[in-house]
């Protein structure tokens, strides 16, 4: 039996298309040397003073995600294995540790708090410490910590946040929030207790903690409104009402809080945000029902052009560098649905966002970082052949069950489905659809994180901090570091600043979390 598998298998690889030139050994020398050389000029350091920061989270971007958006991509545009995505093109690559303070498998509360706020958490809080236990809101008095966010506040920069996800979703808030429970988007989700205790909800937070975040970018805008107040978008829909039992419009509130002469814009569809004339805007919150309903029609890239270039323009009259910061929180939600494709497609869609940051900014005076919050249990393999599509079948079945199998699957999820007594038979279902649930080994309505350590990418000026293997709370230091903002700016002496201000200063920090 193991040797007709043996034979089957040098079949299916022979019989897979290899290109010419890399049947020559020549092209694997050459290729090499290139790299070398490329490896080589590294060795001349960017210790530039970073102007500007941003920070790409690709929320469950594991290593295996990564590496299969990658083939993906390539299979998008007639390639495949030997393709590149833009952040595998960053030349400085490390692995964080995930782990939270007490959960060996992170959540995205905790993570969070690590790579925002320089600290690691318990699972489920919000930029905390891990004297916080999650739910007791008299635990988190004097346990606060502050994020890069704040950092770069603190030091005349322009921020802004640009997701994928609610604005009140974990992934984002740990930036300006500080809570014992992720989920207490507004005061109609937390209990009596945490209210009387004198706890603040996340909306709240983030129009209250820092009112001066530039841009704002994402999803959400229910945990604004009063509730029973009708969404303007979906009026009819019970469940997208507001849900504060506070009474206050927070939009409102956010607006009448900027300072007297300062234009701060409110849109909640892609047309408003698209007709924004950003010259002429100092403040801009953008707050779909659901971040991609109806910013989808713009798509990840242009909310993530609109993000940088808002950050640029709002930024304009003060210091730089600003920090932004862009989420792909999609990818996550993709991969607990068991859905691989939309994941995918997510994390795709995010690397594109990513090379067009790239042409906006310059590598000498702008630091660029990509990592994930953690990972999942997905997964692929099965001796596929080269070129094999990346939602298609493993080429052989099972030895066990006699049936056939997707090169994904999950290690548990909500795919596990049996039939008549048997492992579902996957050719007789549509595997290629976007709404396929790819087969999982433990049945849970939810696929869970996995708990190994994710990649962390880095461009521009002092991005060689980023190597080996850290804690993940050790990246917002890092950034810090370079940007001469934070409490670690010893090194920030005169020589090291540019001589002279920008005229247009550019971003300054921007969180793409996606």
């Amino acid at each position: 039996m193991k040797a007709l598998f043996v034979l089957l298998l040098a079949q299916l690889c022979s019989a897979s298309v290899v290109p010419e030139r890399e049947k020559n050994p020549e092209y694997w020398r050459r290729q090499a040397q290139e790299t070398l050389q490329n490896a080589l000029r590294l060795q001349r350091l960017n210790q530039n003073v970073a102007k500007n920061l941003i920070l790409f989270l690709g929320d469950g971007m594991g290593v295996s995600t990564v590496t299969a958006a990658r083939i993906l991509k390539g299979q998008m545009h007639g390639q495949g294995e030997e393709s590149l995505l833009e952040m595998d093109k960053f030349p400085f690559v490390a692995l964080a540790k995930t782990y939270n303070t007490n959960a060996q498998v992170p959540d995205s509360a905790g993570t969070a708090t690590a790579y925002l706020c320089g600290v690691k958490a318990n699972e489920g809080t919000l930029g905390v410490s891990a004297g916080v236990t999650r739910d007791r809101c008299n635990t988190t008095k004097g346990q606060e910590v502050t994020s890069i966010l704040r950092w770069a506040k603190e030091a005349g920069k322009a921020v802004g946040i640009v997701t994928t996800t609610r604005v009140t979703h974990a992934t984002p808030s740990a930036a300006y929030a500080h809570s014992a429970n992720r989920d207490w988007y507004s005061d109609g989700e937390m209990p009596p207790d945490a209210l009387e205790g004198g706890c603040k909800d996340i909306a709240r937070q983030l129009v209250e903690n820092i009112p001066d975040i530039e841009v704002i970018l994402g999803g959400g805008r229910k945990y604004m409104y009063p509730r029973n107040v009708s969404d303007v978008e979906y009026p009819h829909e019970e469940k997208q009402r507001g849900t504060r039992l506070d009474g206050r419009n927070l939009v409102q509130a956010w607006q009448e809080a900027k300072p007297r002469g300062k234009v701060a814009e409110y849109v909640w569809h892609r047309r408003g945000l698209l007709a924004l004339n950003l010259t002429r805007v100092d403040f801009l919150l953008g707050e779909s029902l659901h971040p991609r309903v109806p910013w989808h029609q713009l798509g990840m890239r242009g909310l993530h052009r609109k993000g940088i270039k808002g950050v640029a323009s709002l930024g304009r009259g003060g210091q730089c560098p600003a920090v932004p910061g862009s989420a792909g929180g999609r990818i996550d939600h993709g991969h607990h649905e068991g859905k691989a494709k939309q994941a995918l497609h997510e994390a795709v869609e995010l690397d594109r966002a990513i090379g067009l940051a790239t042409r906006l900014t310059s590598t000498q005076d702008t630091l660029s970082v990509v990592t994930a919050d953690h990972s999942h249990v997905f997964t692929f393999g099965g001796y596929t052949p080269r070129g094999n599509p990346i939602f298609g079948l493993a080429p052989m079945q099972s030895d066990v069950d006699r049936k056939p199998f997707t090169s994904i699957l999950y290690g548990n999820g909500p795919g596990y489905k049996i039939v008549a007594g048997e492992r579902e038979n996957v050719s007789a279902v549509d595997f290629a659809h976007a709404d396929y649930q790819a087969q999982s080994a433990v049945p849970l309505r939810q696929e869970t994180h996995g708990g190994e350590d994710v990649a962390v990418f880095a461009r521009g000026p002092m991005a060689h901090l980023l190597h080996g293997v850290h804690e993940q709370n050790y990246i917002p230091h890092a950034m810090a570091y370079a940007a001469c903002i934070g409490s670690n700016r010893g090194h920030c002496n005169a020589a090291a600043r540019p001589a002279t201000p920008l005229l247009l200063p550019f971003l300054g920090l921007l969180l793409l979390l996606c």
